[in-house]
């Protein structure tokens, strides 16, 4: 687990990105990223309170698509307690270089933490290139991030288990793997572990169910008895015709005496936005994962801003702890 802290991530510098030449292997990718000091530390700040939160602590869970709006999606989450992120640009030219979560976290008064899931050398899509106004990333960082309204507690980090996809990308290479960041919570009535994550969307159900597998062993034996709630893109369903029922990760939660949350069985997490334009198909992707906690319904909250501009290609998910089991 990624345990060390800073204030602000640091510039990569150019032995940082000296990947494209490198063989396309994991051992050279893990041992370049091991070399790279934003990948391996979480970015701490915000300006979150210390009180417990009381119950019922309403949680969201979102991926914002590189988070072109940090304003405007902090609006709309804006009565949540703690918030889960994913996909979240820090110095990308694509999102106006801006941190991001920091800037949600701030606009919200809320604590963060932060980690990177991948390095990026290059600006993004084509489509991407349309929100550049500069030809470099000040920093490259996109990841995942959790957010409270009091003080997040022993703050980590976790790269999941996979095969190094996108360090092959023969236009984009990217530095990095899937990842999830978790901290503990204070409530009134105890705390517990939140955690954001991110699993794989360019794999089958197998290497989904390994990425879980992974996660929950890892937060049993550190920290054990807890309770816990993931959220996230989960990616159920992706290249594997849409159909989220036949992912294994469920039965895998379940078995390990999760509950597994999603909202209407039938209402999927996906539309167009302005990035993702012509999606081939609306997916359910979204979901909690709640062990020891009592949930009440969870909404499926649509991305639009007032206005009708979608702020991602994915809704929110929201939900509300009521108890600890």
């Amino acid at each position: 687990m990624i345990r060390d802290t800073t204030p602000a991530l640091p510039v990569p510098g150019a032995d940082d990105l000296a990947i494209r030449d490198l063989p396309r292997q994991i051992g050279v990718h893990d041992a370049h990223m091991a070399r790279v000091p934003g990948m391996n530390l979480i970015e701490i700040g915000g300006t979150g309170g210390s009180a417990p939160l009381p119950l019922p602590v309403t949680v969201g869970a979102w991926n914002l698509e590189r988070c072109l709006f940090p304003e405007a999606a902090a609006a709309k989450m804006r009565d949540c307690d703690v918030i889960l992120v994913s996909e979240m640009d820090n110095g990308m030219a694509r999102s106006k270089q801006r941190n991001t979560t920091r800037d949600m976290a701030v606009g919200l008064g809320m604590s963060y933490a932060y980690a990177v899931e991948f390095l990026e050398l290059g600006l993004g899509s084509p489509i991407e290139l349309q929100f550049c106004d500069d030809d470099r990333n000040a920093l490259g960082y996109h990841g995942n991030g959790l957010m409270a309204k009091t003080t997040l507690g022993a703050p980590f980090a976790l790269r999941l288990w996979g095969e190094r996809q996108w360090f092959s990308d023969a236009e984009q290479p990217r530095l990095g793997e899937r990842i999830a960041v978790g901290a503990t919570v204070e409530t009134e009535a105890g705390p517990f572990l939140a955690i954001s994550t991110h699993l794989e969307s360019a794999c089958g159900p197998e290497h989904r169910e390994r990425q879980v597998a992974g996660l929950i062993a890892a937060i049993d034996a550190e920290f054990p008895g807890l309770p816990v709630l993931i959220g996230g893109d989960l990616n159920t369903g992706n290249h594997n015709e849409g159909d989220w029922r036949a992912e294994g990760l469920f039965d895998l939660a379940r078995a390990a005496g999760f509950t597994v949350h999603g909202g209407a069985e039938d209402q999927p997490t996906t539309r167009p936005s302005l990035i993702t334009r012509w999606p081939e198909r609306a997916m359910k992707l979204d979901w909690f994962l709640a062990r020891g906690l009592r949930l009440s319904e969870t909404e499926i909250r649509p991305s639009p801003d007032p206005d009708g501009r979608p702020l991602s290609d994915h809704d929110a998910i929201v939900t509300r702890i009521v108890g600890l089991a």
